[in-house]
C-alpha cells in the first residue's frame, strides 16, 4: 500500500478509545445480558429487559448533557450508570432501587472484565508510537475511561490523554480538538484523528482542521441501537481522508 499523499506530513495521531481501539459495545452486550441473567429476581426475561433498557438508555442520554445529572455523570460512572438500571425496572413497573444497584454493579464488574483490545491495537500502536506523538481523546466518565485505559495496559503509549469527565466537556465540542493540538505542538493538518463516530469523531475533527481516518467495525453496534447496523454517513456528508476496516490500514 502506497503512503496517502495528505497523510505524509502527520507529525501526531490521536484515537478515539471505545470501539476504536477497544470492543467497548461488545463488552457491554456481555455486561448486560450477565447482569439481567444473574439477578433473576426482576422476574422478566433477558431479551425484556435489555429491550427496556435500551430505551430508558436512548431517553437518558438525549437529555442528561441538559440536566443535573450530566455533573454526577462526568465523574462517577456509577450513579448514572445505576440511575439508568433504576429506569429500566420502572418502566416494567418495578421500584427497588436496591435491584437496580445491584444491576448496575453487575454489569459495571462484567463489562469492564470483558473489555480488550481489537487484535491489531497493539501492534499498529507499537509501530506508531516510536515516530508520532500520540494521544487519546475519549468521552465518558472520568474514573471509568481511566479505569478502561488501566485495563488495556496501553497508558505508557499515550502521554496526550483528553477525557470528557476531566475537561468537563467532550466530542464533538471543538475545544477538546484545541486543547488536543496544543499539547502535541503542532499545526491541525498535521494531525490525524481515528475514530469510529462520524458525528463525534470525524465532523469535529474535520472542522479543526485535523486529517480523518474513520474506522468501520461490524461490531460498533451499541445494544441500544434502533437499526442493529453500525452507524452511517449522511448522504450528502463530507468524505473524510479515509475510511478503514483494520487499524493495520494505518501502517502504510
Amino acid at each position: 500500500m502506497s503512503l496517502i499523499p495528505q497523510f505524509s506530513d502527520v507529525k501526531a495521531v490521536y484515537f478515539d478509545l471505545d470501539d476504536t481501539l477497544c470492543a467497548y459495545w461488545d463488552a457491554a452486550k456481555y455486561g448486560l445480558r450477565r447482569a439481567f441473567n444473574d439477578h433473576p429476581e426482576h422476574g422478566y426475561t433477558e431479551e425484556q429487559l435489555l429491550a427496556q433498557w435500551s430505551i430508558a438508555f436512548r431517553e437518558f442520554v438525549e437529555t442528561i448533557g441538559k440536566t443535573h445529572w450530566y455533573e454526577k455523570y462526568l465523574t462517577s460512572g456509577e450513579i448514572t450508570r445505576a440511575e439508568l438500571m433504576r429506569r429500566t425496572l420502572e418502566r416494567l413497573g418495578i421500584y427497588d432501587d436496591e435491584l437496580a444497584y445491584r444491576l448496575s454493579h453487575t454489569y459495571h464488574v462484567e463489562r469492564q472484565a470483558a473489555l480488550i483490545l481489537f487484535d491489531e491495537a497493539l501492534p499498529v500502536i507499537k509501530v506508531l508510537a516510536p515516530d508520532y506523538h500520540l494521544g487519546l481523546i475519549t468521552n465518558g466518565p472520568a474514573d471509568i475511561q481511566r479505569q478502561e485505559i488501566e485495563k488495556l495496559q496501553i497508558a505508557e503509549y499515550f502521554p496526550h490523554v483528553f477525557i470528557e469527565g476531566e475537561m468537563g466537556f467532550g466530542k464533538p465540542n471543538p475545544k477538546v480538538f484545541e486543547l488536543a493540538q496544543e499539547s502535541v505542538g503542532v499545526e491541525p493538518h498535521e494531525i490525524l484523528f481515528v475514530g469510529n463516530s462520524y458525528k463525534h469523531d470525524f465532523l469535529p475533527a474535520l472542522e479543526a482542521g485535523w486529517r480523518t481516518a474513520w474506522i468501520r467495525r461490524d461490531s460498533d453496534v451499541a445494544p441500544s441501537s434502533r437499526t442493529g447496523k453500525p452507524e452511517e454517513k449522511p448522504e450528502d456528508g463530507p468524505e473524510p481522508d479515509i475510511t478503514i476496516y483494520s487499524l493495520n490500514d494505518l501502517i502504510a
